[in-house]
């Protein structure tokens, strides 16, 4: 099976008595047989909109189409049940006396018993969820009971699987295997599939492509990579955790900025504007040496790699993640040289509001206005 294309289309919602829109003008396509995530934090209106998705809230504004038919806007609300599109709530909404079998088994109620039974088998399968039919939800941990969620939404071979926040009731220390394993349930059964979470990691993890939702509106729609590395708006960057928002000048074709020269992403406004640049953590290495620029002022391991925060001379503070190799770790008080790897940043205008907040807190220089002469 694949599934079909789901379109979000300017879609708005405001709840009675609020003062702002829940979801404000959203689009939002998700390609057939893809994994979507929609990223925000709390409040941000993700599961709003998948509700309105899934039919469980009315749309103020806009159009959402399943395939080619329109489920919502223009006049239609179909009802959720019609709409080919299964639903995994937060914690799984398992019924907690029926039994996995029992639980995968209550939307087939209209197949005949040999049907039903083919179908509880194959999703099963899918699923990895043989050995756990018989077992009650209170025997399942977290991860077990989204599996088996999951397999009850694909048993109606919906061509849209909605998942509110799947990884929340999952141990952390399974989390990567459990992401492993829907991806790929999702990807063996050719559903499209929309989830929601607050958790960069888990989309950039899950999703072919990542949809950044912030006070209602969705920011930026790319793959993984494309909104980690090159995020649109100042917001997006501080939300997916951007530790390095450096104060820079636009020079022709290139930004300057303390730590050296780049090409820029973004970077508009004319000659010697005054930007942010963006700069990843693993972007930077450091070099020890006595007459450098740069002090650290802490040092933590974290297995793989050892994250600095390293200030320079301007009073500017800088996170570095340097993989764990053959060299000495390196003590707060020593003197280094920061040495950027990428050739590229991205950088917006430091006029906005949120990027003159940035530059008013790095206190650069390069932000000041060049002296007469």
């Amino acid at each position: 099976m694949t599934g079909p294309r789901l379109a979000v289309d300017a879609v708005s919602k405001t709840f009675p008595g609020a003062t702002h829109r829940a979801v404000d003008d959203a689009s939002l396509v998700a390609p057939a047989g893809r994994i979507i995530a929609l990223l925000g934090p709390s409040g941000a209106g993700k599961t709003t909109l998948l509700r309105l998705i899934a039919g469980f809230e009315r749309l103020d504004a806009g159009v959402i189409r399943v395939g080619d038919r329109v489920v919502s806007g223009s006049g239609a609300h179909v009802r959720p049940e019609a709409r080919g599109v299964g639903f995994v709530f937060q914690h799984g909404a398992l019924f907690p006396h029926l039994t996995a079998r029992q639980n995968i088994a209550f939307g087939l109620k209209k197949l005949a018993a040999s049907e039903r039974t083919e179908r509880i088998g194959a999703v099963s399968e899918l699923c990895a969820i043989q050995r756990l039919l018989d077992r009650y939800p209170h025997e399942l941990s977290g991860g077990e009971q989204q599996r088996v969620a999951l397999a009850r939404a694909l048993a109606r071979r919906v061509g849209i699987v909605l998942l509110d926040e799947p990884m929340s009731s999952v141990d952390v220390r399974l989390r990567a295997e459990i992401g492993a394993d829907m991806r790929r349930i999702l990807g063996a059964s050719g559903t499209t599939a929309v989830f929601v979470t607050h958790d960069h990691t888990d989309a950039f993890a899950l999703a072919d492509l990542v949809a950044v939702m912030l006070r209602g509106a969705i920011h930026q729609v790319g793959t993984p990579e494309a909104v980690y590395r090159s995020p649109a708006t100042l917001d997006v960057a501080r939300f997916i955790g951007v530790p390095n928002l450096m104060p820079a000048r636009r020079r022709g074709e290139v930004v300057e900025t303390e730590i050296g020269i780049f090409k820029a992403n973004g970077a508009r406004g004319s000659e010697d504007a005054p930007l942010v640049a963006l700069v990843q953590a693993e972007d930077l290495e450091l070099e020890p040496d006595a007459a450098g620029a740069g002090e650290v002022e802490s040092s933590v391991f974290q297995g793989k790699s050892r994250s600095y925060q390293v200030r320079l001379q301007s009073g500017l503070t800088l996170r570095c993640s340097v993989p764990i190799g053959g060299g000495g770790a390196l003590h707060p008080g020593s003197r280094v040289r920061v040495v950027p790897t990428c050739a590229t940043v991205s950088c917006f205008p430091a006029e906005s509001p949120a990027g003159a907040d940035t530059a008013q807190e790095a206190g650069h220089s390069l932000l000041q206005p060049p002296e007469a002469g």
